[in-house]
């Protein structure tokens, strides 16, 4: 997230708006959820740990026991827990 001074990019009326409510503060406008994208989305993240995810399902499925899926992923058993029994 990059800094941008208002000045440069607000119409002047919008910005005297803007300034009945900040001034000289650091504000996050959110972007619109057309424009919003799930964590991992653009570096690949959530693609890498759906499959992690699936293959420790499969691994299950095929008998591996939970205490051994966490010590190969390196994860709490509660967690583990949650990713082989979601439904998805």
């Amino acid at each position: 997230m990059s800094y941008i001074n208002a000045n440069k990019i607000l119409p002047e009326k919008l910005l005297k708006e803007l300034q009945q409510y900040v001034q000289g503060e650091t504000i996050y406008i959110p972007k619109t959820k057309n424009n919003f994208q799930k964590w991992g989305t653009c570096s690949g993240g959530r693609q890498k740990i759906n499959e992690r995810n699936t293959s420790m399902k499969n691994d299950f499925k095929n008998g591996k026991t939970v205490y051994q899926l966490a010590e190969q992923h390196f994860l709490s058993i509660e967690t583990v827990k949650k990713i082989i029994y979601t439904k998805n």
